[in-house]
């Protein structure tokens, strides 16, 4: 029964991460890098705190660096598809 348990969270999960990329994909390119641009920013700002020692959540790191990822797949996929 646990493993059925787990099957469904894993779809879950799998399920959100299809609609975070179904929604970077409706987005246009220009957008992207505008959003890529803002995220880097503020992973920087996350990074300093961080090393200060003020940065309360240590997971939106991790989520600023997933979102970056995930629009510079789009990307990259949107660049060979041209091709």
């Amino acid at each position: 029964m646990a493993k059925k348990e787990m099957k469904k969270e894993a779809s879950k999960k799998e399920v959100k991460k299809e609609t975070e990329m179904q929604k970077i994909r409706k987005l246009d390119d220009a957008t992207i890098l505008n959003n890529i641009e803002n995220l880097k920013k503020e992973l920087f700002n996350l990074r300093f705190q961080s090393a200060v020692g003020k940065l309360e959540n240590t997971d939106r790191i991790k989520k600023a660096k997933k979102a970056i990822a995930r629009m510079k797949t789009v990307l990259n996929e949107r660049a060979h598809a041209n091709n």
